[in-house]
């Protein structure tokens, strides 16, 4: 018999179910996520320490100060996500006190100093629980659970090209980049390049940061934390975030795993067709600071509907400079469309409500001030040279290079790329089709904008806030051009806000029961039978457009079947008004087909993945080879942690012809030192010149030519003088020569000291004091012909080595 107080039987039975569903849909992810990580070549021992980095070190400490600041979501999941998008801010506050005074060892131990404060102080003991809990629904899990389920098969897909060193392979050169910068996050401030050491680091970095904490605390290897740890835990917190705020604007439990599937695994509605189109998945493998930038964006659009709703927690305030500051530092892109966003917000509330919104302003302040410390604290490198031409994006679509843009290549020109400028009129209608092809098959995430017609939107200035964010994001897409077209990070930074927005207006616009999940299923099932659509066989205006068009035009065709059928149905079994649910079941049948196609490349890249698919082999010339990969993770392993190497390896294809791309990295990346001039295809004075001499960015040559002259210099004749000079004036302590990239001197062996060999490289170190004098023969003066004369600093080197 129950004791009083107590649940009943059938109550207690039932919340035992609920509590066990609720723990075998959450364990699911986390299952497949440890063992896909295991089959891509990650050891158990640096899967636990990892995860108990993120629990302790990130969700448990920023779990109590979202609580103490934010209050309770009154469910963990939500409290859990929140928390760890707060708990990365704390980190990279705690990461730059430890950066500027030096004391990166004692970085393991901060997590225990918020603990010890939530613990000691009885007012603060109350956020270690939920007091009047109210849990989310089974559905609510359950659905979460395939969000994550799919980005647990997206890293595994993206694993798949990207082994674990060593490995013969050909790493996307912004990884090794990004890894050279985890290892310098390591160091103490001032920052350099770690490429060009000496030259100070503008760039958003804060994402290298997080992982050089995560390796830090963790003892896990940057590498391995880089390629395989890091990136879909972020992921899975910014979903939770997202679909805490979501529930927050609709009331309703399913808009939340709906606008976290949308928005971190949904795909354009591409529909079969035979072009890509720009702006797939907010999520990006290659760009971690894309992926960083999306929860703490999340987390900062939160805090603003908090503030244009009903004011903020004095906490917020302080937390709110940090977050918006992260933001700024993950991505250079991430805070301009917030704070259009913004601005439409408070002129809404000014103009229609009649009120002035301070809270809002607030944010407005504080994110603008973000930016401009941005620009002071990380801009530089490629944000340098974006300029504005309108339509430029054009240049990276299909459709537009195969018929108009033939032969024009990438350069900027005038305000509207020259085949636009040109085109006849059958060509100026194509350039209108393509824009309008675009937003069609971005409707999934544009389609929310359509909340500002609906009556009980369009007033609301979180709906304007939405919607301002999501078309200036757009806008940047289209408005502005990059050599690089990393003006789509606009556009991709907002994909989340868009399908939030889209979400909010589907619910706002549900009337009947079954038009949402019908209208869902329909989309679902057309975006995995839809089939595929011919290439043109012209590369002309007229073949593109039917190409381009037939794919739509069989899903309205498709779609407008459906939709009379299920009406028709409706209204003879029903005998209820079905032209009602014609507007929320069109909408979730776009929201269906985004997420069908997102479901059908999540299942065919994990078979194909799983099943050992042949990957592309990688250009001969573009690959590091394991055995220059084993050397530089022996330099890693060896070297003192400011030591900086000199190496002869510039160039991602490896000799310098035609021209050098310069952009390997991976001597400073798998090395984990500061080079003195490794590549320089980054760096600010190199991306500033792009286009001179009419080569790209990568192409121009070193910043730094008489340095780049000595540092070559010495690897090809073997120098004795150079090596001093280059010891003196630079501090290189260790060379690292590679027989591929270019010729190497037998006499590098008699003035540095061979330490490791393997395959085709050789780690040298650098002897110190006399035993770099000039020896007998070199043609240099003797060692001891007396102190060089003043200002010379070293021996002359020969004149070969001469600037």
């Amino acid at each position: 018999m129950a004791s009083p107080g107590s649940p009943t039987p059938p109550v207690a039975s039932r919340r035992w179910s609920h509590f066990v569903q609720h723990l075998v849909a959450w364990s699911l992810p986390a299952a497949a996520l440890v063992a896909v990580l295991v089959l891509s070549g990650t050891s158990v021992a640096d899967i636990v320490r990892y995860a108990a980095y993120l629990i302790l070190a990130v969700v448990v400490p920023g779990t109590l100060v979202h609580r103490a600041v934010r209050g309770s979501r009154r469910n963990l999941p939500e409290d859990v996500g929140c928390g760890a998008a707060t708990g990365l801010v704390l980190q990279l506050l705690v990461w730059a006190l430890a950066a500027a005074v030096g004391a990166a060892a004692l970085v393991r131990w901060w997590p225990l100093v918020v603990i010890a404060v939530f613990v000691a102080v009885p007012g603060l003991r109350r956020h270690w629980r939920i007091r009047s809990p109210r849990p989310l629904p089974v559905r609510w899990t359950w659905l979460m659970s395939a969000v994550l389920l799919s980005a647990v098969g997206w890293g595994y897909h993206e694993w798949r090209f990207t082994p674990l060193p060593p490995a013969d392979t050909a790493y996307y050169q912004d990884l090794m980049y990004h890894l050279a910068l985890v290892h310098e996050m390591t160091r103490s401030m001032p920052f350099q390049v770690p490429q060009l050491a000496g030259d100070t680091l503008h760039y958003h970095f804060l994402s290298d940061a997080d992982m050089a904490m995560g390796s830090m605390v963790s003892g896990v290897a940057p590498a391995v934390v880089l390629l395989r740890l890091w990136a879909v835990p972020i992921i899975a917190i910014a979903a939770l975030v997202l679909a805490a705020l979501a529930r927050d604007l609709t009331g309703r439990w399913w808009a939340g795993p709906l606008a976290a599937g949308l928005g971190f695994a949904g795909l354009p509605a591409v529909l079969g067709g035979v072009a890509e189109v720009p702006g797939g998945l907010a999520v990006s493998y290659v760009s971690p600071s894309q992926t960083y930038a999306l929860p703490l964006l999340c987390l900062l659009i939160a805090i603003a509907v908090d503030a244009f709703r009903g004011g903020l927690r004095a906490g917020v305030w302080v937390m709110l400079p940090l977050l918006a500051v992260a933001c700024a530092g993950a991505k250079s892109s991430a805070l301009p469309p917030v704070v259009a966003g913004l601005v439409a917000g408070v002129v809404v509330a000014a103009v229609v409500h009649r009120r002035v919104p301070w809270a809002a302003l607030g944010v407005l302040v504080h994110t603008v001030v973000a930016i401009l410390i941005g620009l002071r604290l990380f801009a530089g490198g490629g944000a340098g040279v974006l300029g504005v031409q309108a339509l430029s994006v054009l240049r990276w679509m299909t459709p537009y290079v195969d018929t108009l843009g033939v032969g024009q290549g990438r350069d900027k020109g005038g305000l509207v790329p020259l085949g636009v400028e040109v085109a006849t009129t059958r060509g100026a209608w194509f350039v209108a089709w393509l824009v309008l092809w675009w937003v069609l098959l971005q409707a999934p995430r544009l389609a929310g904008l359509a909340a500002l017609g609906v009556p009980g939107t369009r007033s609301d200035p979180v709906t304007w806030l939405l919607a301002g964010t999501t078309a200036a994001g757009a806008g940047g897409l289209w408005l502005f051009w990059h050599p690089s077209a990393s003006q789509v990070y606009f556009y991709v930074g907002v994909i989340p806000i868009g399908a939030l927005l889209t979400v909010r207006l589907l619910a706002a616009v549900h009337r009947s029961r079954w038009a949402v999940p019908g209208g869902l299923a329909a989309g679902a099932v057309w975006a995995v039978v839809v089939p595929p659509t011919r290439y043109p066989r012209h590369n002309t205006v007229v073949d593109w457009f039917g190409a381009l068009a037939a794919p739509l035009l069989g899903a309205a065709a498709a779609g407008a079947v459906v939709l009379v059928a299920a009406m028709v149905v409706c209204h003879l079994m029903i005998r209820r008004r079905p032209w009602r649910a014609i507007a929320p079941a069109v909408l979730a049948a776009t929201v269906g087909v985004s997420l069908g196609a997102a479901g059908v490349t999540t299942v065919r890249d994990t078979w194909d993945t799983a099943a050992g698919a042949p990957r592309d082999v990688p250009d001969s010339r573009q690959m590091i080879t394991r055995e220059e990969m084993v050397a530089a993770q022996w330099l890693d392993d060896t070297a003192g942690p400011d030591d900086v190497v000199a190496t002869n390896v510039h160039c991602s294809g490896m000799r310098q012809s035609p021209l050098c791309d310069a952009r390997a990295f991976w001597v400073a990346g798998l090395g984990g030192r500061r080079t003195l001039v490794e590549s320089w295809g980054y760096a600010d004075a190199t991306v500033a010149a792009h286009g001179a001499n009419d080569r790209s960015y990568p192409q121009q040559p070193a910043p730094y030519p008489s340095v780049a002259l000595l540092n070559d210099c010495l690897f090809t004749t073997g120098d004795r003088a150079v090596l001093a000079e280059l010891r003196q004036r630079f501090g290189v302590r260790w060379l690292f020569a590679d027989s591929r990239a270019d010729e190497v001197s037998p006499r590098l062996a008699r003035i540095a000291v061979p330490r490791f060999v393997s395959g085709t490289a050789v780690v040298y170190e650098v002897p110190r004091g006399r035993s770099l004098a000039p020896a007998a023969g070199d043609g240099l003066p003797p060692a001891d012909a007396g102190p060089p004369a003043a200002g010379a600093g070293v021996a002359a080197p020969t004149p070969a080595c001469s600037g």
